[in-house]
C-alpha cells in the first residue's frame, strides 16, 4: 500500500512540475535597499484565483512556482509602502521581475483583494486558514497539520519551530488553560479564520523584554465573521453497525462575542475515543507557571498514585467514556477579565496484558531471573479539574491576577494475573489485586506588576499548594513473596504468619502544603540592558502515615509490627536571594545570574529530629546569538539544587507492590546538578524551510539512587545518596519544508543516551550488616534510544491528498534491544463536492535483537463522509481497526529490569454517525 501511495505522489509531483517555470526577483525600496519579509502574491488572471506567494528574504529575493504559457498578476505589499501590481505572460522560460516599492499609503485602486497565506508582524507569524484547507478538514488539529512549520502529535500537543505550543487562545480569550489538546480536537475548522502563531509569548506587558520569552509560543485563533457574536458547533451522534453495541454522542457548542465567551464539550462513547486521559489529568497544570525556575532549587512533590497504567485512545480491549466540560470568559469592564473552565470525566476500562520481565544480573548485566505474567485488569476512574481567574489591567502600569485550580479524582483497578518466574517455577501463582485512590489538590497564585516608571518594575507572585493523597492497595498471593530479606537486613522483612493464601493490604496518607513567594526588582540601566534582583521563599510541610496489615485464614488482621507503620514529618524551606544582568550588544544577547541559598529541612520520626541546614550559591547563563532575523542559536546554563518528598524519608515499609517493599532513608540530602543546552532554529520563508535542533547535557551528582536486593522475581530496596555521578545527553534535529504551494515534507530524529548508577546488594558477597552502597555492587546500566520518522505530504485543492511516511525506533537497554519499524500513510480527497474520503494506517514491525519478541500488527481506520454544500446535515459511515489486529507491543527500562508488554486492543467494528452543524 505504502508502494502505491508513493508511486500515485511521485506521478502526481513528478507530471505537475513538467508543466511548470519559476518566476524569481527582488523586491526593494526607491533607494535600493532590500525589503525582507515583503509579501508577493500572482493571481491567475482568467480564473482569478491566487496561483501562488511567497515572502522575501534578508536579500530582498522571492521565487515560486508558476504555469507555463499563461497570464497573471503580480502583486506585492510591504507595511509602509504603496502596494504594486503587474501584469505579465508566462511562456516556456524562467521569469525574472524586480519590484521597487514606493513609501506611502496603499492606493485604493491597487487594493490586494487576496489575502496572503503566511504573513509575519514582528513576533507574529499569521496563517490564512483557507489557503491551506480543501474542505476535508474537520477540527482545528486538521488545518494546523497543514499549515508550514506547525507540527501536532497524536495526544494533541502542538509544536511551532520545534518548541511546544503553552498556550491556545480563542479570539485573545484562553481555552481551557493549561492544555491544547481539548482545542485541537474540537474547534471546528470551518469556523477559523486566521490562525496567529505568538513568539516570544509573555501574558504580561511589563516583563517582555525583561525576561527571556525566546521558548514561550503561545497560539491565537481568529474566527470568521460569522461565528461571532452566534452560536455555532456541532452536535454527532453514531451507532455502530453489524456486529458489536457502539455509541457515540459528541456535542460541541461555542460562542464568542467580544465581551464574553462560552465553550462546552461533550462525549459520551464506548469506542476508545478519550478526549481527556487520566495520563492528561496529571499533567494538567491550568497554565500554572513554575515560578522558581530561575532560583535554581527544584523541590519535587512526589505522586503518590499507584501506577494504574496509563491508557491511550483505543488502548485497551474495552474502553467506556462520558465526558464534559465547560469554559468561559467575561469582561465586565474593559479592565476586568473572569475565566475559568470546568472539566469531568468517567471512564471504565478492560485490559488484558502479557508481560515478560528480566532482571538483569548486577555484575554481568545479563538476564538473572525472568517473570512472565498474564493479567487482567478492570480499572474505573472519574476525575475532575476545576478553574476559577481574574485579571485586572487597569491601565499599562498595573497587572494583578488571581488563579485557583481544583483537581480531585476517584480511580480503582482490580486486577488478577498468573505469574512465572524462571527459573524458580516454584513461584508459579495467582495474585489478585486491588488499587484505590482519591487524590484531591488545590492550588491558588497571586500576582502583582507594576511599573514604578520606564526605568523601574516591580513583580511579586505568590503560589499556595495543598494537595491530599490515600492510595490503598490490597494484593491477595498464593505464596509469600518476602520469606527473607534478599539484602541481609532482618528488618526489611514484612514477617508475614503462615497462611494459604497471603492477604496483605496498606492504607497511605500523604499531606503537603507548599506556599512560593518572590519578589522580582526590574531596573532598565540603558534601554538595552537592565538589572533583576530577586527575593524568594519556598516552605513545604508535609505528613506521611502508612500501615501494613494481614489478614489471616480466620479473618483476624494481623497488624505486624511497627517495622511496617510510618508516621513522617516533613519541612523544607529555602530563602534565596537573586541578582541578574541582562544586556544586549549587537546580535548577542547575554544574562548571566548568580543565586544565593540558605536551605533548613528536617524530617521527624521514631521520636528522632533530623536536620539539613546548609548554604549555596547557584549560577546560571542565558546567551542567545540572533543570527538573523529567523535565525538563532541559544545557549543555556543551569546548576541546580534537588530536593525529594517526604515519601523517601520514611523509615517503615512501603508496601508498592505485590512483589516490592520499599524502606526510605531519614538521611537523604540534595542532590546537585549541572545541565547545558545548546538549541538552533532556523526558519527561512523565502523557501518556506524549517531547521532546528538542540542538544541537551545533564550531569546529576549526589542523586538520590535505588539499593535493591532480589529474591527471584521479589525486590526489597531503599534508597541513598550516591557518589557516582549520572549522566543524560540527548539531541534533536528537525527539518520542514513546504514547497511549490502543494507539498511538505519533513524529517525528524531524536537520540537519548542515558546512564544510571543503581546498587544491588548481594547476599552471597559475605557482606553483613545495614545494606550500603560501600557494601553493594555498582550497576551501571546506559540507555540509548533512538527515533527517525520522515514524510512527506500533498495539499491540493481538488485531487486526493495523501501523506506517506516511515518511522524508525530502537530502544537499547543494557542486553536488550527492541526495533519498531512502523510506516504509514494517510488519505482525504473530497469528489462530487459532497463526498470526503479519509484513511488512516500504520504497519508495525516490532521485535528484539534476540527475536524472542517478533510481533508485525497494523491498524487501519477509513471512513466516508456525505454532505451537501451549505447543508447543515453531514452522514459518516466508518470503521476503526478494520483489518481487526487483535494486539500492539511495547517495551520499557526501569535500571534494575527490562520488560516487553502486549496489550490486547479493541476489535475492528463500523459506526454510523449523524453531525448537525449549527
Amino acid at each position: 500500500m505504502n508502494k502505491l501511495l508513493l508511486g500515485l505522489f511521485l506521478l502526481l509531483s513528478g507530471y505537475s512540475y513538467s508543466q511548470n517555470i519559476r518566476l524569481e526577483g527582488t523586491v526593494k525600496d526607491s533607494l535600493g535597499i532590500p525589503l525582507e519579509m515583503a509579501n508577493v502574491m500572482v493571481v491567475n488572471k482568467v480564473t482569478n484565483e491566487m496561483e501562488s506567494y511567497a515572502i522575501t528574504n534578508e536579500a530582498g529575493k522571492y521565487q515560486m512556482i508558476l504555469k507555463a504559457n499563461t497570464q497573471y498578476i503580480l502583486k506585492s505589499s510591504y507595511i509602509g509602502f504603496t502596494a504594486q501590481e503587474i501584469t505579465f505572460t508566462t511562456g516556456t522560460e524562467n521569469v525574472t521581475k524586480n519590484i521597487v516599492l514606493q513609501q506611502g499609503v496603499e492606493l485604493a485602486g491597487l487594493e490586494i483583494t487576496y489575502e496572503m497565506p503566511v504573513t509575519i508582524k514582528g513576533d507574529t507569524i499569521v496563517y490564512n486558514s483557507d489557503s491551506f484547507t480543501n474542505g476535508s478538514e474537520r477540527k482545528l488539529e486538521d488545518v494546523l497539520k497543514k499549515l508550514p512549520g506547525v507540527e501536532v502529535n497524536d495526544d494533541g500537543e502542538v509544536t511551532v519551530e520545534g518548541k511546544t505550543v503553552s498556550k491556545l487562545m480563542v479570539e485573545g480569550k484562553d481555552f481551557f488553560d493549561g492544555d491544547t489538546k481539548l482545542g485541537v480536537k474540537n474547534i471546528p475548522a470551518d469556523a477559523l479564520d486566521k490562525i496567529e502563531v505568538l513568539r516570544n509569548y509573555n501574558e504580561v506587558s511589563q516583563l517582555k523584554g525583561l525576561e527571556n520569552n525566546q521558548d514561550n509560543v503561545a497560539m491565537n485563533i481568529k474566527l470568521k465573521d460569522g461565528k461571532k457574536n452566534f452560536w455555532f458547533g456541532d452536535i454527532s451522534a453514531g451507532a455502530s453497525i453489524g456486529e458489536g453495541e457502539r455509541y457515540l454522542a459528541n456535542p460541541k457548542l461555542f460562542y464568542y462575542s467580544p465581551k464574553y465567551s462560552i465553550n462546552v464539550i461533550g462525549n459520551l462513547n464506548n469506542n476508545g475515543d478519550l478526549p481527556l486521559t487520566i495520563q492528561d489529568y496529571f499533567k494538567f497544570t491550568g497554565g500554572f507557571r513554575n515560578m522558581m525556575r530561575k532560583g535554581g532549587t527544584n523541590f519535587n512533590i512526589g505522586s503518590n498514585d499507584l501506577g494504574i497504567a496509563l491508557l491511550r485512545n483505543n488502548r485497551a480491549k474495552e474502553i467506556e467514556t462520558k465526558f464534559g466540560a465547560a469554559n468561559f470568559s467575561y469582561n465586565p469592564t474593559k479592565a476586568l477579565t473572569i475565566s475559568g473552565f470546568g472539566i469531568f470525566n468517567s471512564s471504565r476500562t478492560e485490559t488484558e496484558t502479557e508481560t515478560r520481565r528480566q532482571i538483569l544480573d548486577p555484575q554481568s548485566g545479563e538476564t538473572q531471573t525472568t517473570q512472565e505474567t498474564a493479567e487482567k485488569s478492570l480499572q474505573k476512574s472519574e476525575f475532575a479539574v476545576f478553574k476559577l481567574s481574574g485579571s485586572y489591567i487597569p491601565n499599562k502600569n498595573l497587572h494583578v491576577d488571581y488563579d485557583a485550580l481544583v483537581k480531585s479524582s476517584d480511580q480503582r483497578e482490580e486486577s488478577g494475573l498468573f505469574s512465572s518466574v524462571f527459573p524458580e517455577t516454584i513461584q508459579d501463582q495467582e495474585i489478585y489485586g486491588l488499587k484505590k485512590q482519591r487524590p484531591f489538590s488545590f492550588n491558588q497564585n497571586f500576582n502583582l506588576y507594576y511599573t514604578l516608571d520606564d526605568k523601574n518594575v516591580l513583580a511579586f507572585e505568590g503560589q499556595h499548594l495543598y494537595q491530599d493523597e490515600d492510595p490503598f492497595y490490597n494484593a491477595n498471593l498464593g505464596n509469600n513473596p518476602f520469606p527473607d530479606s534478599p539484602i541481609g537486613d532482618s528488618s526489611l522483612n514484612l514477617g508475614l504468619s503462615p497462611a494459604t493464601r497471603y492477604d496483605i493490604t496498606q492504607e497511605r496518607f500523604v499531606i503537603t502544603n507548599k506556599v512560593d513567594a518572590k519578589l522580582d526588582y526590574y531596573y532598565m540601566v540603558t534601554p538595552k540592558s537592565n538589572i533583576n534582583l530577586t527575593l524568594g521563599n519556598t516552605h513545604s510541610y508535609q505528613s506521611f502515615n502508612s500501615d501494613i496489615f494481614q489478614i489471616l485464614d480466620d479473618n483476624s488482621q494481623d497488624n505486624l509490627d511497627d517495622n511496617s507503620k510510618n508516621d513522617v514529618k516533613y519541612s523544607f524551606n529555602d530563602v534565596f536571594l537573586g541578582l541578574h544582568y541582562k544586556f544586549i550588544t549587537g546580535k548577542f544577547t547575554f544574562n548571566p545570574g548568580v543565586t544565593f541559598h540558605s536551605y533548613n529541612s528536617y524530617n521527624e520520626q521514631l521520636g528522632a529530629k533530623i536536620e539539613n541546614n546548609f548554604y549555596n550559591v547557584l549560577p546560571d547563563v542565558y546567551a542567545l546569538y540572533q543570527i538573523k532575523k529567523s535565525e538563532s542559536l541559544t545557549y543555556t546554563y543551569n546548576m541546580t539544587t534537588e530536593f525529594t518528598d517526604v515519601t523517601n524519608f520514611a523509615q517503615g515499609l512501603i508496601f508498592t507492590n505485590y512483589n516490592s517493599l520499599f524502606r526510605g532513608n531519614p538521611y537523604l540530602e540534595n542532590a546537585l546538578y549541572q545541565n547545558h543546552s545548546l538549541r538552533y532554529f532556523k526558519f527561512d520563508m523565502f523557501s518556506f524551510t524549517q531547521v532546528f535542533g538542540s542538544i541537551n547535557y545533564n550531569h546529576r551528582m549526589d542523586a538520590v539512587k535505588s539499593l535493591a536486593g532480589y529474591n527471584g522475581a521479589n525486590s526489597i530496596s531503599t534508597v541513598e545518596n550516591s557518589n557516582f555521578a549520572d549522566q543524560s545527553l540527548t539531541g534533536m534535529v528537525g527539518y520542514n519544508k513546504s514547497f511549490w504551494r502543494y507539498y511538505k515534507a519533513s524529517v525528524m530524529v531524536n537520540l537519548s543516551w542515558n546512564k544510571f548508577n543503581n546498587f544491588r546488594f548481594d547476599p552471597n558477597s559475605g557482606l553483613t550488616g545495614v545494606p550500603t552502597i560501600e557494601n553493594s555492587i555498582r550497576q551501571a546500566n546506559e540507555q540509548f534510544t533512538q527515533s527517525y520518522t520522515t514524510s512527506f505530504a500533498t495539499n491540493y485543492k481538488t485531487v486526493p491528498n495523501i501523506e506517506v511516511g516511515y518511522t524508525l525506533s530502537i530502544n537499547d537497554y543494557a542486553d536488550n534491544k527492541f526495533y519498531n519499524h512502523r510506516p504509514f500513510a494517510k488519505l482525504d480527497y473530497i469528489f462530487w463536492k459532497s463526498f470526503t474520503v479519509t484513511a488512516d494506517y500504520q504497519f508495525n514491525h516490532y521485535y528484539n535483537d534476540t527475536r524472542t519478541s517478533d510481533n508485525k500488527y497494523d491498524f487501519l481506520d477509513a471512513y466516508v463522509m456525505y454532505t451537501v454544500p451549505g447543508n447543515k446535515w453531514e452522514f459518516k459511515v466508518g470503521g476503526t481497526n478494520l483489518l481487526n489486529t487483535t494486539s500492539l507491543n511495547t517495551d520499557s527500562f526501569n535500571q534494575f529490569s527490562t520488560s516487553v508488554s502486549k496489550y490486547r486492543v479493541q476489535p475492528r467494528y463500523l459506526m454510523l454517525t449523524v453531525r448537525y452543524s449549527l
